[in-house]
């Protein structure tokens, strides 16, 4: 069963996450002097490093995990036996959530053990869990697949790759196209489901959104790009409640700016308008404020943001710096 975080405390002498540097969990795998390490501790501060930019030469999958947890210790040494076959096909980092408490809640690690895989600094898979040896050796293998330069792409792989390009160029209705027809070969084609429901939600097509979410099987609902897919529903259907009290609620922090349900409320309304900075700029202000009020709601609504827009998301990324400043200011 998995094991269920609800405010992890540092153990005993702990760094705080973020402030210092982070000493390795007692039994670590030992990382190779003078060589890339297929397996090493990662921290908050070495999360960009370690995982975003070294993504770019291989898929890096990503296990948060913690001491105490029964769950983890099974899951550990599969994970590093299957990574270590691969060969430095796929690199392994263990972050431990007691010592990086900050970064568990930004990626949402509500139960342990958590993995996450990054590929071209974008989550591309992911589970919760303890699977069984096989199921991850299979993990395993599939990343490999994805990162092996040797290997020709399928026909999907090289369309999803076009739609990527083109939403790179801002052509969205090609990489619509390219999408409709991958989910017409793969139906349950995670990558173009999300694309299809992003795009619908950009539109605000909300009853389309969710259509193609309900596509998606009850067993990857996980998935990172299907769970940010839920996280923008969620927010755009909270802010479509809302919707039309923009100048009301601006005009109640104009007479009271400690009003922060007002200004939660205008948050919501303007990530769902597509005002995300600006949105993000309310949520940080309650935070300064009182980050405990109403059971740290904005927190919350921020982390809520986060996985909306995606890990790698220049807004998230730098949203999280000054999220930081604040709370460890």
């Amino acid at each position: 069963m998995d094991a269920i975080i609800g405010n992890p405390k540092p153990p005993a002498g702990a760094a705080a996450p973020g402030l210092t540097g982070f000493a390795p969990a007692s039994g670590a795998t030992p990382v190779p002097v003078g060589a890339v390490a297929l397996i090493k501790e990662g921290s908050t501060v070495s999360f960009m490093a370690d995982v975003i930019e070294a993504s770019a030469a291989a898929a890096i999958i990503v296990d948060f995990w913690a001491p105490w947890c029964g769950p983890c210790k099974q899951l550990g040494p599969a994970l590093e036996k299957a990574v270590t076959a691969a060969g430095g096909a796929v690199r392994l980092v263990k972050i431990n959530v007691d010592e990086n408490q900050e970064l568990a809640q930004q990626m949402r690690i509500q139960s342990i053990p958590a993995v996450y895989a990054f590929k071209d600094g974008r989550p591309v898979d992911g589970f919760v869990g303890a699977l069984p040896e096989a199921q991850v050796k299979q993990f395993v293998q599939k990343l490999v697949a994805l990162g092996g330069a040797a290997a020709s792409p399928s026909p999907i792989a090289e369309a999803l790759e076009l739609a990527k390009a083109a939403l790179a160029i801002n052509d969205t209705a090609r990489a619509v196209n390219i999408w409709t027809q991958v989910v017409q070969h793969e139906p349950q084609n995670l990558e173009a489901l999300a694309g299809l429901g992003r795009a619908a939600l950009a539109k605000n097509e909300l009853v389309q959104a969710k259509e193609f979410l309900a596509r998606v099987p009850p067993d990857q609902a996980g998935h990172a790009d299907i769970a940010a897919l839920r996280a923008g529903l969620e927010l755009a259907e909270a802010g479509a409640k809302s919707a039309g009290a923009t100048a009301e609620l601006e005009a109640r922090l104009a007479a009271n700016p400690k009003d922060h349900q007002a200004r939660l409320d205008l948050a919501s309304t303007l990530f769902a308008g597509g005002q995300r900075e600006a949105a993000i700029d309310h949520l940080l202000a309650v935070v300064r404020a009182d980050r405990e009020w109403n059971e740290q709601a904005a927190r919350k609504k921020l982390l809520k943001f986060f996985e909306a827009l995606g890990p790698t998301d220049p807004l998230t990324l730098a949203a999280r710096k000054r999220f930081s400043a604040i709370l460890f200011s």
